[in-house]
């Protein structure tokens, strides 16, 4: 009888719920990113390609040179010495690029009749000009041979060696670092290594396809 009754009690305790202790693995809530069921770790799906780029056409020669005659630049003479000879041309695409080194950047086209002897010098010189030199800018931007654009203004010797505008309004003395080409053109990144600046000179801007004179002290209404 007794056997009877211990065989029913274990059949009874069998069929009975279980209750887990709360940290069981099979009372955790059911997730796919489970630690106790790394076998149901899935990835998210990922795009299998990536979107089509479309090709978007550049605006023609024309419309980009108006758009650029609508920023206002200074005029600059950019001018270099060296094994490659004396040579400089006029130039409003000059910029700041960082000042940890002190870096500008100048743009100067490959057919230039120039071209060589920057490569070549490796130096440069940006003279800024100021309200009055104009002469001087078309001199150096139109077809007249270098011994006659020097022999307009006087100059000396940088720190570099390449030829500084004594009436300059500012002056950046330069070794070239890099440069890159892009389209017909190449991007010299320079190293200033001497500043010379007059205060008090009033600047020569070109905007609008025309120069235009900007005071140095703007009076305060």
């Amino acid at each position: 009888m007794r056997c009877r009754t211990q065989r029913w009690w274990c059949w009874t305790m069998a069929a009975m719920p279980r209750t887990l202790p709360i940290n069981s693995p099979s009372n955790a809530p059911c997730s796919l990113f489970s630690a106790h069921n790394p076998e149901r770790t899935h990835p998210m799906p990922t795009s299998s390609a990536a979107p089509a780029i479309l090709p978007i056409a550049a605006v023609s020669q024309l419309a980009f040179r108006d758009a650029m005659s609508g920023l206002a630049a200074a005029v600059n003479v950019i001018t270099t010495d060296g094994p490659g000879g004396r040579a400089g041309f006029t130039a409003t695409a000059v910029c700041s690029v960082t000042d940890q080194p002190p870096t500008l950047l100048v743009c100067i086209n490959r057919s230039a009749s120039v071209y060589d002897a920057f490569i070549e010098n490796g130096r440069l010189c940006v003279n800024t000009l100021g309200n009055g030199q104009q002469d001087l800018s078309n001199l150096f931007g139109g077809k007249s041979s270098q011994q006659e654009r020097f022999a307009c203004g006087q100059w000396e010797a940088g720190v570099t060696g390449a030829p500084i505008l004594d009436s300059a309004k500012l002056a950046l003395d330069c070794k070239v670092s890099q440069s890159v080409s892009v389209g017909t053109h190449d991007i010299l990144f320079c190293e200033v290594v001497d500043i010379r600046h007059q205060s008090g000179a009033d600047a020569l801007v070109y905007f609008g396809r025309r120069y235009h004179h900007l005071p140095s002290e703007t009076p305060v209404a």
